[in-house]
């Protein structure tokens, strides 16, 4: 019977009702609770993997079934549970870093998949993102919320370059993204240097942007989304986009001036490298705020919420 109750919420209830199962003081009927429910999901289990066998048997016609299956969530999730799934888990962690990786390149940086042993990723960020202030956020931004849509099966993840954003001018450090609202997944991380200091900072979230707002080629634009200040930057056919605040002296980069892919602010003449993540020139330790920008489904920036 067709419901319209999202899969998620079916997820949250099912879940709630294990909790109170569990909390159930009646050792007897906990058990039998327990038991009953390891029952249905065996029943249903098995029914599942016959399906997913008579389907595989059907050669073309059946691979296009599987692969509109393994697109529907509800579904998919169910398939995750009884690892049935069609497509191995190594196979959709490289499928999400695939997507980000336009963004990552576009700062001089990339992400590596090092290993991948019982459910576990180990990642390493590569160029411009090993090191850099604004790693955590790309990580948080980008590549959890990527394995979260990919591989919500995945346990954890283990990450190699990832540094803590930096205030700049005593403003408050890149947002971190809130947990995914439909899947309710949160992928742990373990950095590789050790855990990072706890940082207090607003939940982001993705929000689309009209292809109408990018700038001409070789230009910039000041935009507003949701309320952020940004600036956009076509360099070399890749487009770019920064918090619009110049790390020096915390003025507007409205009417910088763009040269290749350096931008000189006019307020205090300090360039900075926007295809290397924004680092100022000369080697002072400076750095504009890269914002986590995908075109993948269409131009998506991630603000704070």
């Amino acid at each position: 019977m067709a419901t319209d109750v999202h899969p998620g919420e079916l997820l949250d209830r099912v879940q709630d009702l294990s909790e109170k199962v569990d909390e159930l003081s009646d050792v007897r009927a906990r058990t039998l609770a327990q038991e009953l429910v390891a029952s249905v999901i065996a029943m249903y289990g098995d029914g599942l993997a016959r399906i997913m066998d008579t389907i595989g048997q059907s050669r073309e016609a059946g691979a296009t079934i599987l692969d509109q299956l393994s697109q529907d969530g509800a579904v998919a999730s169910l398939l995750l549970i009884h690892d049935l799934y069609p497509v191995p888990l190594r196979d959709r962690v490289l499928e999400a870093l695939e997507t980000v990786r336009p963004y990552m390149e576009s700062h001089g940086g990339n992400v590596e998949l090092v290993e991948l042993r019982d459910g576990v990723a180990k990642l390493a960020l590569q160029g411009s993102c090993n090191g850099c202030s604004a790693s955590r956020a790309t990580l948080e931004l980008a590549i959890k919320q990527a394995l979260e849509e990919h591989a919500p099966d995945l346990m954890e993840l283990e990450v190699e370059g990832v540094t803590e954003p930096a205030p700049v001018n005593g403003g408050a450090a890149l947002p971190m993204a809130a947990p995914a609202p439909e899947t309710g997944f949160e992928l742990p991380v373990i950095h590789s240097d050790g855990p990072p200091p706890d940082v207090e900072v607003p939940a982001s979230r993705w929000v689309a942007v009209p292809d109408s707002m990018r700038p001409d080629a070789g230009a910039l634009r000041a935009v507003e989304v949701d309320g952020a200040a940004l600036l956009l930057a076509e360099v070399d056919g890749t487009l770019l986009a920064y918090e619009n605040v110049c790390a020096a002296c915390g003025e507007a980069l409205t009417e910088g001036r763009l040269d290749g892919g350096m931008l000189r602010c006019v307020s205090c003449e300090v360039e900075f490298d926007l295809p290397r993540a924004g680092r100022a020139a000369g080697g002072e330790p400076l750095q504009l705020r890269p914002v986590p920008l995908l075109e993948t489904g269409g131009l998506r920036v991630a603000v704070a919420g």
